[in-house]
């Protein structure tokens, strides 16, 4: 009897300037390899596949813009073994609008749809619906799949989800979405005990983009990005919340224009603005001599422990803190910096766990549990890929 073939799901996340990609065995969605094409944009960019044992490829590129390095990724996996054994591809889209905020099949008639929602999302949707238009011309007989980063939060309480303008507005998309939805699910799958996901969980996605999520029985009850992922934190180059009153300021006194502006507050703001730099790690190496730099890590500090309380008291309390996120989970010093002030919730850190970057970073006096844990994107949008297609093939 021949033996079946074994099948794979690629795994597709478009960054502003960075491409990720995974393949995962369709049956037992474990991993096969993962990719990425980092510094998108530049003339070093990084071009690095590994699978479970090694480096299959590093190479550096000049990818002017994600379509170059997306043809490149389309071009190594044509000329793969993996070629003739794709089954489905996944994609992770930030925003689907209001009707779209569950993993669905993609047609041309959603492509249609969601690109009335670019509006909501300009910086990252444009593109992400390019990259599903290329992959679909390059793999034209695989069904593929959408992800919404949103999904997550789509039963948010009336309180959280509305804000307090006119109802007119809410029927054009104008409501609390959240993003970073993929992550925050991986985290929250980790923990299998029921009485774990009972709790009040609070998760801080800590990355060049940041949010955190309050997450009561699994399900999120408030989360910090609002209508776009512009707000909450103060991330790399994005401002976080304003005052409204900031807005029009820049409007009228700045007499700036809605793409200008959208470009300041969306690339020029945040961590570069205040020290010319985004990259956290790099602010840390340079804060002892730098004071722009040392202001940029103390307003990042200083902001999460602000909404770490406020989301602590949408919670009526917190029984578990999660870091993750490339920031989160790598960086020792940021986390200790957060927590160093909030013994009177109840965190207190354990220093050596922390600075070895265990996964259970809390000490034994701590009331709440933290923990630093990797996140995988990639693997929960496998997941779902995986789920619509067998709902797909039990409606046929």
């Amino acid at each position: 009897m021949k033996e079946k073939q074994t099948s794979y799901i690629l795994s597709i996340n478009c960054g502003s300037s960075s491409l990720k990609f995974s393949l995962f065995n369709s049956g037992s969605l474990q991993p096969e390899l993962y990719g990425s094409v980092d510094a998108i944009g530049s003339t070093t960019s990084k071009f690095n596949i590994t699978d479970r044992e090694r480096i299959v490829l590093n190479e550096i590129h000049d990818f002017k813009n994600l379509a170059t390095a997306v043809n490149a990724v389309i071009r190594w996996f044509k000329e793969s073994k993996y070629n003739h054994h794709l089954l489905a591809l996944g994609h992770r889209l930030v925003q689907g609008g209001p009707d779209h905020r569950e993993p669905e099949l993609i047609t041309e008639e959603l492509l249609i749809d969601l690109q009335q929602f670019v509006y909501l999302a300009p910086n990252h949707l444009p593109d992400e619906l390019r990259t599903i238009k290329t992959f679909g011309r390059a793999f034209s007989k695989l069904p593929q799949v959408a992800c919404f980063d949103t999904a997550f939060h789509r039963n948010m309480p009336d309180e959280a989800k509305y804000y307090p303008l006119p109802a007119k507005y809410q029927e054009q998309g104008l409501l609390h979405y959240g993003f970073h939805g993929l992550s925050y699910e991986y985290i929250i799958q980790r923990f299998e005990a029921e009485d774990v996901k009972a709790q009040k969980i609070l998760i801080a996605h800590l990355g060049n983009g940041a949010s955190m999520a309050a997450v009561i029985g699994g399900k999120c009850i408030e989360t910090t990005m609002g209508l776009s992922p512009i707000g909450g934190l103060v991330m790399g180059t994005r401002s976080g919340d304003l005052d409204p009153g900031v807005v029009l300021f820049l409007l009228k006194q700045g007499r700036l224009s809605i793409t200008q502006l959208d470009k300041l507050l969306s690339k020029d703001s945040g961590l570069k603005a205040v020290a010319g730099k985004s990259d956290v790690q790099e602010l840390l190496k340079m804060e002892a001599q730098d004071p722009k730099a040392m202001a940029a890590i103390t307003v990042f500090c200083y902001q999460a422990r602000k909404f770490i309380g406020s989301l602590t008291a949408a919670m009526g309390g917190l029984d578990l803190l999660v870091f993750t996120g490339g920031i989160g989970e790598h960086s020792a010093i940021v986390r200790e910096r957060i927590c160093g002030e909030l013994g009177f919730l109840g965190i207190n850190l354990d220093k050596k766990s922390n600075h070895e970057n265990k996964e259970n970073i809390s000490s034994a006096i701590s009331r709440v549990k933290v923990l630093a844990m990797k996140t995988n994107e990639e693997a929960m949008i496998a997941q779902h890929t995986q789920t619509v297609l067998k709902h797909q093939t039990n409606e046929n």
